[in-house]
């Protein structure tokens, strides 16, 4: 494995990002390059830009899938590194860039040295910051044709020592949704409020109900956060009483379960609350993520793969909080999804200055072609 070579082309991606379900120039500069290592059979355009890499040994065993996504976020890079990105306002802060070399890393080894039983599958995957990709991937039937027996992804994860496998079994990622709800009133003179219907104390009345549905306890099986990220009241005419109103929270779970309950409790909050006060009202549900189930046998799997690399092995006590649309491939399949550790002191996800540490695309290879060997030994 040439790290030289992989983190070149980490940083080329990194320099083009695209947003999620716009990655055609990402998929079709990849699908170039892997064509190279002689796969058995490419898949493209499978729920948008993502597409597959087969490398089938021709002889009976278990098909194994890695995937890894394609997208980038809309975040404007204050990195000023060579490599920074070349796209304003776009940029890879959550090392989406890394988990596509790893794969492709992996594709190098597979051509090296190849399977001597069953398949491998590398699904490179589109809108996944979204919460699309995965659902679009799954409804796809192309995608239906090349059903897996195991699957497996990872996350880089700042703030722990370079190259630590971190894991645990069931619950590894929470459960995630985001609502917007939208309240119309009346508009009126604000010399006579009176005559219109501001949905001033109805927005109050709502963020104070809802947040009180949040547990923070992450210790309790009822976990739950509910994050108020955006409020919006009328506007800046001081003529006029407001009569339109704007709220959107994040709810994060342990459960699908509870996430689901929490949907009915707020619609039903909602509603009271909008009919006491005379508002006609609307709520949006969008960038939904299922939690990641993480199969004891895959789990297990992943461990075994760290510990024969010599790689530190983390239990997590507690699920992780954010959210990974990889969540809906474990609700199909046996699957896991484990943290690749990205440094104590890297940035975190998501924040302007990240970039993903080139060290650690070794680790992640290995520990994919490790799980290979064991399921197919």
């Amino acid at each position: 494995m040439n790290l030289n070579n992989l983190t070149t082309y980490r940083k080329h991606l990194h320099q083009y990002p695209e947003l999620s379900g716009q990655e055609k120039q990402t998929s079709r500069h990849l699908i170039e390059d892997l064509k190279k290592l002689n796969p058995t059979q490419i898949i493209t355009n499978i729920g948008g830009y993502g597409f597959a890499v087969i490398f089938d040994s021709g002889n009976t065993g278990e098909t194994v899938m890695f995937r890894a996504e394609l997208d980038a976020l809309p975040i404007q890079e204050v990195n000023t590194f060579s490599h920074h990105s070349k796209i304003e306002g776009i940029s890879h802060k959550c090392g989406h860039d890394g988990h596509m070399t790893i794969l492709y890393g992996l594709a190098q080894k597979l051509q090296k040295t190849p399977i001597s039983k069953g398949s491998v599958i590398l699904l490179f995957q589109s809108a996944e910051e979204t919460g699309e990709g995965a659902k679009a991937i799954l409804s796809d039937e192309k995608f239906k044709s090349i059903t897996p027996d195991f699957i497996f992804s990872l996350h880089n994860v700042p703030g722990y020592p370079f190259g630590n496998i971190i894991c645990k079994t069931g619950t590894f990622t929470a459960s995630v949704v985001s609502l917007a709800i939208v309240l119309k009133g009346k508009t009126a003179h604000a010399a006579e409020p009176e005559n219109g219907i501001n949905p001033d104390i109805a927005l109050q009345e709502l963020i104070f109900k809802i947040k009180q549905l949040e547990n923070p306890n992450q210790n309790a099986k009822y976990f739950s956060t509910i994050a108020t990220v955006y409020a919006a009241l009328g506007s800046k005419d001081y003529g006029i009483s407001a009569g339109n109103a704007e709220l959107h929270f994040t709810i994060r779970c342990w459960a699908l379960e509870q996430l689901n309950t929490l949907k009915q409790s707020i619609s039903k909050i909602v509603e009271t609350t909008c009919n006491k006060h005379q508002l006609k009202y609307h709520i949006e549900w969008f960038e939904e993520f299922a939690s990641n189930h993480n199969n004891k046998t895959a789990t297990k799997h992943i461990e075994q793969a760290a510990k024969q690399l010599n790689y530190n092995y983390i239990e997590k006590t507690h699920p992780f909080k954010w959210g990974e649309d990889f969540g809906l491939f474990t609700q199909h399949y046996k699957g896991a999804m484990f943290g690749l550790s990205a440094g104590e002191h890297t940035s975190a996800l998501h924040n302007p200055d990240y970039d993903f540490p080139d060290s650690i695309i070794v680790n992640g290879v290995s520990m994919f072609y490790q799980i290979l060997k064991q399921i197919n030994a």
